[in-house]
């Protein structure tokens, strides 16, 4: 048994994509599945004025703007590999979004603009990454289009991230136009036929050696010379490969291509495959859990209600850390100390879902129906409890009174807000009044609060408004009560309660929010809520 899962564990691939906005992360993640046979024909970006949209973006909105906003999950098997891609929104007003998801992969993908190298997105992610110590593999984008010089965009990655490239792929091109790309490994040139379906299908690609009469007949003898000293340049002036500072989080391999014309995509995914690690030792409170010889363990990094409206349901996605899921064990919420049943494990290729018929190991993301016992950084587990790193949230910049049209839709607007609380869209909260507790909903970004209301209004049949509030930041706060009320009433604060009743502090700028950190010893500044972890039995029920 542990030799079969052992195989099946070592042959999952679980990563997200990170990227600024506009680099091209959904026409990549169509792509990929178009390779993987997810789907018969690549949905594009520029596709969705039509009737086709991406198939990653599913929720309404996103197919409304064209815009990514919510993670999705996407299986698909590949030339061996059981893959689990983690879609995440490009854009920054959902950067906690993916940084959720990021703690569910094992290693990312991060997709430069051929044009705009890094971007502050792109940085920002990639300091997350960091942190985790992921594996990270480079993919220039839009190399059909002239970009940047490709050594000085090496250069200036090296610089603004820290972390060492070196060329894994390289463009080949015919007057200033992407015919093809240079396999340094393999030391073989891959050209490319061209489509007239704009990418929706795979091109027919030749792998052949840079003295076959085809590279000659496609670029010349003066574009054969050219590649010829490029290629030089890159093992004289380039940084050689080094495999194990990859794994390390230390150097990140570098491959050119395009994504909208399928250039170089097939390379890249399988030189992806060959080197990112499959499902390590994760982690816990007690220390390492090894994938393969411990029991079912898992953490929810994402909650997602209503994704089939005829239903209202809710999906818990959940990331199994170790062992193996079966159906009808009892695992315990290590958060509550309560037990629940495995039932019904969803997988998933965006909204479009089933139950599972391959057996969910180690690496792998499954969907769990849910009435409202998990949240967000959850940790479930058979036979004890065990407790991953939680999911931090970040600190909202944005806040606003939420006010509804109709008084009688109250306990449709309680609902929706609650639940759109507990996937993390927004940070709700409640200041007292004499009339009742009054909802404020607290953002990242402000596109965070289209989206709640558009969602209220499709989903829940609410109409509210938003009414902003003059704050900027916020903290939780521990200590004596008096003192919290001391700071809370001083001018540019104001006391609240999330959903569990923990204390926060709204402040009016961050030189405020500071001040008070300096000054009151006697509270401590949270800037992720404090976790509350129920009595850990040893062993289940």
């Amino acid at each position: 048994m542990t030799a079969s899962l052992a195989r099946e564990v070592g042959r999952r691939r679980t990563f997200a994509i990170i990227s600024h906005p506009d680099a091209g992360k959904t026409t990549l993640t169509e792509k990929l599945l178009l390779y993987g046979g997810a789907i018969r024909e690549a949905g594009s970006v520029k596709a969705r004025r039509a009737a086709r949209h991406a198939t990653s973006d599913w929720l309404e909105m996103e197919q409304e703007r064209g815009i990514s906003i919510t993670a999705s999950v996407l299986h698909f098997e590949y030339e061996g590999f059981r893959i689990n891609l983690l879609d995440t929104p490009g854009h920054q007003d959902f950067s906690e979004d993916t940084y959720r998801a990021l703690t569910a992969a094992d290693s990312a993908i991060m997709l430069l603009d051929n044009r705009k190298g890094v971007e502050a997105q792109t940085l920002k992610l990639f300091s997350v990454c960091r942190k985790r110590r992921l594996p990270i593999f480079t993919f220039v984008n839009k190399c059909d289009r002239v970009g940047e010089d490709p050594l000085g965009l090496l250069d200036d990655v090296q610089a603004e991230l820290g972390i060492s490239c070196f060329v894994s792929t390289w463009p080949v091109r015919k007057d200033g136009q992407l015919v093809g790309v240079w396999d340094r490994v393999q030391e073989r040139v891959w050209l490319y036929d061209r489509t007239d379906d704009h990418g929706q299908s795979r091109p027919e690609a030749h792998c052949v050696g840079i003295d076959d009469r085809r590279v000659a007949d496609v670029l010349g003898p003066d574009g054969v010379a050219r590649l010829r000293d490029e290629i030089e340049l890159i093992d004289v002036a380039g940084t050689a490969p080094d495999y194990d500072a990859v794994l390390r989080g230390e150097a990140t391999p570098v491959c050119f291509g395009s994504a909208l014309t399928n250039f170089g995509v097939d390379v890249f995914l399988e030189r992806f495959l060959g080197l990112a690690p499959a499902p390590t030792p994760r982690e816990s409170l007690d220390g390492p859990v090894d994938p393969v010889t411990a029991p079912f363990s898992g953490f929810v990094f994402k909650v997602q209600a209503n994704m089939d409206p005829r239903h209202r349901d809710r999906v818990a996605f959940l990331r199994v850390c170790s062992g193996e899921f079966s159906e009808g064990e009892e695992a315990i919420v290590s958060r509550t100390g309560k037990t629940i049943r495995l039932a019904q494990p969803q997988e998933f290729l965006a909204r479009e879902r089933g139950h599972t018929e391959s057996t969910a190991v180690a690496g792998d993301v499954v969907g769990l129906l849910d009435r409202g016992s998990m949240r967000v950084g959850d940790s479930i587990a058979v036979g004890r409890a065990v407790e991953y790193p939680g999911v931090p949230r970040f600190s909202p910049e944005h806040f606003a009174q939420i006010r509804l049209e109709d008084a009688l839709r109250r306990k449709h607007l309680d609902r929706g807000l609650r639940h759109l609380a507990e996937e993390g869209t927004i940070l709700l909260l409640f200041a007292p009044s004499i009339t009742g507790p009054v909802p404020i909903v607290g953002a990242v970004g402000t596109l965070q609060f289209d989206v709640l209301l558009d969602r209220l209004t499709r989903e829940y049949g609410v109409t509210a408004r938003l009414e902003r509030l003059p704050f900027h930041c916020a903290r939780w706060v521990t200590g004596p009560d008096a003192a919290i009320d001391k700071v809370a009433n001083a001018y540019g604060r104001r006391r609240v309660e999330d959903a569990d009743g923990a204390s926060l502090i709204l402040f009016d700028n961050e030189w405020t929010l500071q001040r008070s950190v300096e000054q009151e010893k006697d509270l401590v500044f949270h800037d992720v809520q404090p976790r509350k972890t129920a009595a850990r039995p040893t062993s289940g029920p």
